[in-house]
């Protein structure tokens, strides 16, 4: 039975899973209520997301920081593992070998009085991995029976508290991309590795243009859009420094409509481990015959300097590079790295690419170069 202060610590638990930033708060109680160190609470999918106590916590973002945890042994352990149906200690689950060979805790922890550590998981419906721990004091490790008690007790509140926010957020993310549906947008819901949390009817009418990836990603049917968007979507990747946030796609034949893809990052609270959403992924259809195409549309459209728009302007009015340097008042070196900077933001490489590109979005024979 749980006693007045465990029931105060559930009520505390289904609250954080409505308010995210209690979480630390109830870890807090969590570990002072097993006479344990710290508490943590994870989730494991694309990368790592966890929220933990004020004591363990700049060790855990310096691990995470550093992907220390995606490396080790016991992680590819436990996702072969039946969950648990009850807390249990590491080392009672985990060969000595492998405890010896976990360098997160002998490197990491070991140096902060942390020794072994309780753990409980469950697979949830978004095919992550929830993991709720608490680290044990080195001077008081293995736990007693009725410190274990105290955590099973509480157990089902806390898997209960994150199934229900991991809920709360996925209808959030449908509501998100519905209401982009409602103004008119293709749109979805991302992860921020690329993982399609939701996607209205919109954008699934576009399957030339949106398809379906390998593990639940979402990919653009031209190469070098998507490119950059997966680039956008892992800004760490190597060679690529910048992230993209708008994304031309040009049109495939004299028919059709080009588009561009806005991204944009979904602001949640810092504390919120259970959001998968991270990126509002909208479609902007572009009509090349609707007139004039100002440079403010440029602008907005690629995330182009208003120097910089009116560079690829020129270039798709026909003139040579030189000519547009002329044109602009600028230097020939100073064209050529505004034009290296539209290059990175527009995904072409050569200058032909470019003019292509302007040109599928604006009109030929429009007054380039004018607002």
């Amino acid at each position: 039975m749980i006693s007045a202060a465990g029931d105060d610590l559930a009520d505390r638990i289904y609250e954080a899973a409505f308010v995210p930033d209690l979480w630390p708060d109830v870890l807090q109680r969590l570990s002072e209520a097993s006479n344990s160190a710290a508490g943590t609470v994870g989730v494991f999918g694309d990368g790592v997301k966890f929220v933990a106590s004020e004591f363990i916590r700049p060790a855990w973002e310096d691990i995470a920081a550093k992907n220390e945890w995606s490396r080790g042994s016991l992680f590819a352990m436990m996702r072969a593992l039946r969950p648990p149906p009850a807390f249990i200690y590491d080392a009672d689950l985990f060969p000595p070998e492998a405890m010896a060979a976990n360098a997160v805790r002998t490197d990491r922890v070991t140096p902060l009085g942390i020794g072994g550590e309780i753990g409980s998981f469950e697979m949830m419906p978004t095919g992550e991995i929830l993991l709720i721990t608490v680290e044990r004091w080195l001077t008081n490790d293995r736990p007693s029976a009725a410190e274990m008690a105290t955590l099973n007790q509480l157990r089902p509140h806390l898997m209960r508290a994150g199934l229900m926010a991991a809920r709360l957020r996925l209808e959030r993310a449908m509501a998100m991309t519905e209401t982009l549906r409602a103004l008119g947008l293709p749109g979805a819901v991302l992860t921020a590795g690329g993982h399609a949390v939701a996607v209205n009817a919109l954008l699934e009418e576009l399957p030339d243009i949106f398809r379906p990836a390998a593990f639940g990603r979402l990919s653009i049917a031209d190469p070098a859009a998507d490119r950059l968007l997966q680039d956008a979507l892992e800004p760490g990747r190597a060679g690529h420094s910048q992230p993209v946030r708008s994304i031309p796609i040009p049109r495939r034949t004299p028919d059709d409509a080009p588009y561009v893809v806005h991204l944009l990052p979904v602001r949640r609270s810092a504390q919120d481990v259970f959001s998968r959403g991270d990126v509002v992924l909208a479609a902007t259809k572009v009509d090349p015959k609707a007139g004039h195409f100002p440079l403010s549309a440029l602008i907005g459209l690629f995330d182009l300097s208003p120097a910089e728009a009116r560079l690829a302007a020129s270039l798709a009015a026909g003139l040579s590079i030189a000519a547009a340097a002329d044109a602009s008042g600028i230097t020939l070196a100073t064209a050529r790295t505004y034009l290296n900077r539209v290059f990175a933001k527009t995904g072409t490489h050569r200058q032909s690419e470019l003019v292509a590109l302007a040109r599928s979005v604006t009109p030929a024979g429009s007054p380039a170069g004018k607002d």
